[in-house]
């Protein structure tokens, strides 16, 4: 055999096996495709067809909106004793006007965060500002005492929803994986308006009169109704899914009517390729009538109402410092209205701290625990959280929280007591927000992670007790620093704090074992349901 012929030999026996390579990478290279797409396509479509800009700026929005309930509440009081000397009426009386705006703070949202899970967000958004408006004119007017009384309370029914209503907007927008940081930002009105409300109060009432007070509110309200008829997308996913549904038109805002139409008019020529398109993407929504009392149900489920009522204790201590601030600034320190006004904005600016460190911290415990239980992470998609341990992935982060809000709020009591420089107490302050507002970050993100497509009345729920232990927390606390002194009242508060680590505790436990039997529940009810349809249906 010739040289030449076996190195062509060779030459061939290598081309053979290098291009037998290729094929087996090639192969193996579209099976690695194939599963790729197999797992693309068995994976659930993205949660929300919104950006990442829109749904900041639409949460953003919404938590503009939550502004309006506890500034309503905190702005009125700097001239309380200014309407009662101009209406003629005692204090007590006057007093009366915030017990029963708190009584309807807690009671209405209960309708509206119901209506809003059936009908949309949109509607009833409109709604309350409409109403909030009307009573904020009536009450700039109101020619005496039972007039004040009554539209007190129908301006805590049209203004106390948007808390409710701005957490439901989260949930249709926010998966569970990056829900922490965003609702993180919800709960900075409900701390940042009550240390504002008394000092715009106080210098509307002490240059312009009480009234200028309703005048304002209906003026800043107009002006943020306004704005969400013009931009506030409907978000409801009953009503849109994933954003990629043409709501109905009387859930449109006026700037996607404006690019309808933009749409339509540059689209002329393919007019039946625009009207297919709009069918596959327009649906008939029918509606339902909201369950006024799931709110009311949710406080006699176990893993819920331990969720619930030891929130609303931690709150407390909030309410406990709100009220408690103007009587003791002003008798140890002496302080005028304006500067214990300002004593408030240490907490909103520990608010501020929680909503920007701990949602974060939220986020990536998430995913920590999605990484160690080996499942995919992805921000974009909703996760199954049947078999997902969700309490222990939200309270690992809020329990240490909940001891720094109990520590300082004892800490911040014996401040007080010892009348130490004002440095001091705002220190604490600042560190209370953190631990306080982050702590109630989570619980609030876990309520709507154990309530899909019910954030506004799980929500709604949230308020109700929140107010009923606040009101009672309220007028608590001055009689309790009477007969205890500000230090042993706070660390009785702050105690109770402790209290709350068994049921917290207990959550993390057993809340995957309940929300299974709660779903077995809930299925044989549907079964009974379904073959009771089917009987009379026979029939």
């Amino acid at each position: 055999m010739s040289p030449s012929k076996t190195d062509n030999e060779a030459e061939k026996i290598v081309d053979d096996n290098g291009q037998a390579e290729k094929n087996g990478q090639a192969e193996k290279d579209g099976q690695a495709e194939k599963q790729r797409g197999s797992v693309l396509q068995d994976a659930p479509p993205p949660y929300s067809v919104f950006t990442p800009w829109q749904k900041r700026a639409v949460v953003l929005g919404a938590a503009g909106t939550a502004f309006f309930s506890p500034l309503t509440a905190q702005i009125y009081l700097p001239a309380l004793t200014e309407v009662a000397r101009d209406l003629q009426v005692t204090s007590s009386q006057i007093n009366l006007t915030i017990t029963t705006y708190m009584v309807f703070q807690g009671i209405t949202p209960m309708f509206i965060g119901s209506l809003a899970d059936s009908g949309g967000r949109r509607p009833a958004y409109l709604v309350c500002f409409v109403v909030y408006i009307a009573a904020n004119i009536g009450l700039a007017l109101a020619p005496d005492y039972g007039a004040l009384l009554g539209l007190r309370c129908i301006q805590s029914a049209g203004s106390s929803s948007t808390v409710a209503l701005c957490t439901a907007v989260v949930a249709d927008l926010i998966t569970s994986a990056e829900r922490g940081q965003y609702i993180g930002f919800t709960v900075i009105p409900a701390v940042l308006a009550p240390a504002l409300g008394p000092v715009i109060g106080g210098l509307l009432s002490q240059y312009l009169g009480w009234r200028s007070i309703f005048w304002f509110l209906a003026i800043f309200s107009g002006a943020a109704i306004v704005l969400l008829a013009i931009f506030l997308p409907e978000t409801c996913r009953h009503i849109v899914g994933d954003g990629s549904v043409s709501p109905p038109p009387m859930y449109r805002s006026a700037w996607q009517v404006l690019r309808r139409r933009r749409t339509r008019k540059a689209s002329r020529s393919g007019r039946d390729c625009e009207t297919a398109s709009t069918a596959t993407t327009e649906r008939r929504f029918k509606f339902k009538p909201p369950n006024v009392l799931g709110s009311l149900f949710m406080l006699f489920d176990k893993e819920t109402a331990l969720l619930l009522w030891t929130g609303s204790i931690v709150f407390a201590g909030f309410y406990c410092i709100a009220s408690a601030m103007p009587t003791l600034f002003s008798s140890r320190y002496g302080y005028d209205e304006v500067k214990v006004g300002l004593m408030y904005l240490p907490i909103a600016g520990g608010s501020v701290g929680a909503a920007t460190i701990v949602g974060p911290l939220i986020n990536w415990n998430y995913k920590r625990h999605c990484v160690k239980l080996g499942i995919p992470y992805d921000r974009t998609r909703q996760q199954d959280l049947s078999s997902f341990p969700i309490e222990r992935v939200r309270l690992e982060i809020g329990l240490p929280l909940l001891a720094v809000a109990g520590a300082s709020l004892i800490g911040w009591g014996w401040a007080m007591q010892a009348v130490v420089h004002v440095a001091v107490p705002c220190v604490i302050s600042v560190i209370l927000g953190i631990g306080m507002i982050g702590y109630s970050n989570t619980t609030n993100v876990l309520l709507v992670d154990l309530h899909p497509g019910k954030a506004g009345t799980a929500t709604a729920a949230n308020n109700l007790t929140r107010c009923l232990v606040g009101a009672g927390a309220s007028a608590a606390i001055v009689p309790m620093i009477d007969a205890m002194g500000v230090g042993g009242a706070f660390t009785l508060v702050g105690g109770l704090y402790v209290v709350c680590f068994a049921p917290i505790l207990a959550i993390m436990v057993w809340g995957m074992k309940w929300r299974a039997e709660l779903r077995v529940k809930a299925e044989c009810q549907k079964q009974k349901g379904d073959s009771k349809a089917e009987t009379l249906t026979a029939v």
